[in-house]
């Protein structure tokens, strides 16, 4: 998984300390890092390629680490400022403004990152919920997790599909039926059934179509269907879209789960015991087999969940991920387990398992519950605080831990609205560059992205704050790559905060249009171009607008 470097500045850096390294004593390997040290005043970026190196120069490292001060000083030129060498070993740069300036010009013209050739043909499913009512806040959370995840896959080069399983046979789909015939009866729905507003809804809607309560068959059918297209318009309006929706009822019927039985039944990995037929998944790292199909020959849920996965090999993806809700940590080890029955490398699947998700106003939790049908539904989430801050709040913190969202603090207009934060920034830059264009300081893009490249531009002074806010932008393809290996999209929530803050550090530090001194106003209309373009890209990822005015 790697994303392009080309026009990379900060690639460029770290070939040039590979090649320094390289001509001094060989290559020093996948273990060079070129990072930013954690205080200012120890450079722009630090290398660890001297203590790489120093085992094969027999050498000590702070010897090593002055040779290749000395070659990178040649190497860089005019681009360092100067490099130094500190602790054991480290060498540390300290580069010079026009290196600044050349980046940010590059940035200003090369836009986003290219992603590389496919890596991987990887099925995301995510959501999955019961086709038995509204898409909830929980649910809302794989929703915008999942989506954001294939989002970033797709800029690291894999191909992406995106698929929503849907669980329209068993019993909870009956309990859904009964309850919707209950209903149409004018009848309380069972105890054990779906007492929601909602479910009085689909009724009417039902009995005014012609549909007849009695057979439930027919009506399980009819329900779950007319749920499910609720379920996609809302999560549509959410932005994610999917590009299959696969029917558990669908694979039932056309003998999915016997031929998937089979299989494990060839491989001697089934057996009965007091009439109910199992799968040996202990034999695979489970803490305890698994029941198959019940007493009353009933096929338990994982039984075509297995045909389900076996289903999407068939289908020639490479790697499974399956976005799953807080109530199924158990689900891993024992999908890995039938796999491995089956014969399939159980490292291609994975399982990203989403923490509880609680609606806070007024200090307040609401507690929810989707049998009660006392719940909170995207739709109602999207109608209060809209799109964007809904998918920022639900994506901002790891999926490993339980987030609270504070509907006061999501509705307002502050800078304490993390999401209202970051898109204020690119909307502020927006106006900058209206105001430049208004006042002839600047035409098209390109027309500002080439005056950004020229002479008088890249030897023009810059300011502490424009070289921090050039150092964050060039992290975007390295925070793409991290976030999208370790599953964490989270991660760019983090990096559109800090981008923001960093160029709002900036233009309270700098003047752009109308700065005097020679060159600087080109040079920071780039710059602002070059942070607007990454904004953009970050939220873009996320699923998330970035609006010109606000």
């Amino acid at each position: 998984m790697a994303v392009s470097r080309r026009s990379d500045p900060l690639a460029e850096l770290r070939a040039r300390v590979i090649e320094a390294a390289a001509a001094l004593h060989g290559e020093a390997g996948d273990r060079l890092t070129l990072e930013r040290p954690p205080k200012p005043e120890l450079g722009d970026y630090s290398t660890n390629a001297a203590m790489l190196l120093a085992p094969l120069a027999g050498a000590p490292p702070r010897e090593v680490a002055e040779r290749l001060r000395e070659e990178l000083g040649s190497s860089l030129g005019a681009g360092a400022e100067r490099i130094e060498v500190a602790g054991p070993g480290f060498v540390n740069l300290f580069l010079s403004d026009r290196w600044h300036r050349e980046a940010a010009a590059v940035l200003a013209a090369g836009g986003a990152p290219a992603p590389a050739a496919v890596a991987e043909r990887v099925l995301v499913e995510f959501v999955s919920a019961n086709p038995t009512g509204p898409v909830t806040a929980a649910s809302a959370r794989g929703a915008a997790y999942g989506d954001a995840l294939a989002r970033l896959l797709e800029a690291v080069g894999d191909q992406v599909e995106r698929e929503y399983y849907v669980n329209d046979a068993g019993t909870q789909v009956r309990l859904f039926a009964e309850s919707v015939a209950a209903r149409m009866h004018g009848d309380d729905p069972p105890e054990d059934g779906y007492g929601g507003e909602y479910v009085a809804e689909l009724a009417a809607e039902l009995a005014g179509a012609g549909v007849e309560p009695g057979d439930l068959d027919a009506l399980a059918v009819l329900a779950t269907e007319a749920m499910r297209a609720r379920i996609e318009s809302t999560l549509e309006l959410f932005g994610v879209h999917y590009d299959t929706w696969t029917s558990e009822r669908s694979l039932r019927e056309a003998g999915a789960v016997e031929r998937a039985l089979d299989v494990l039944r060839a491989g001697g990995h089934v057996y009965e015991s007091e009439g109910a037929v199992w799968l040996r998944t202990t034999e695979f790292g489970d803490d305890k087999d698994r029941v198959l199909v019940r007493a009353d020959g009933e096929p338990t849920y994982f039984a075509p969940d297995i045909a389900y996965h076996l289903d999407k090999i068939e289908r020639d993806h490479q790697r499974l991920i399956n976005v799953l809700g807080a109530d199924h940590h158990g689900y891993l080890a024992r999908m890995r387990a039938a796999l491995a029955a089956l014969e399939i490398d159980p490292d291609r699947f994975e399982a990203p398992i989403m923490q509880m998700v609680s609606i806070v106003e007024g200090g307040e939790r609401r507690r929810m519950g989707k049998r009660r049908g006392d719940f909170v539904t995207l739709d109602e989430l999207i109608a209060d605080i809209g799109v964007d801050a809904t998918r920022f709040f639900m994506l901002q913190r790891s999926h490993e831990t339980t987030i609270d969202i504070d509907l006061e603090l999501a509705r307002s207009t502050s800078q304490d609205n993390p999401v209202y934060y970051v898109q204020y920034a690119h909307a502020r830059i927006a106006s900058i560059l209206r105001k430049a264009t208004e006042e002839g300081a600047a035409g098209s893009e390109e027309q500002i992205a080439e005056h950004a490249a020229g002479s008088e531009a890249l030897a023009a002074a810059a300011e502490p704050s424009e070289r921090a806010l050039v150092r964050r932008l060039l992290e975007l393809p390295a925070e793409i790559e991290v976030a999208a290996e370790r599953r964490a999209p989270h991660r760019l929530c983090a990096y559109a905060t800090a981008t923001a803050a960093d160029f709002h550090g900036f233009y309270r530090d700098c003047r752009v249009v109308g700065a005097e001194e020679p060159g600087a106003e080109a040079a920071r209309l780039g710059l602002c171009l070059a942070t607007q373009r990454t904004i953009a890209s970050t939220l873009e990822l996320l699923g998330i607008s970035a609006p010109e005015r606000m």
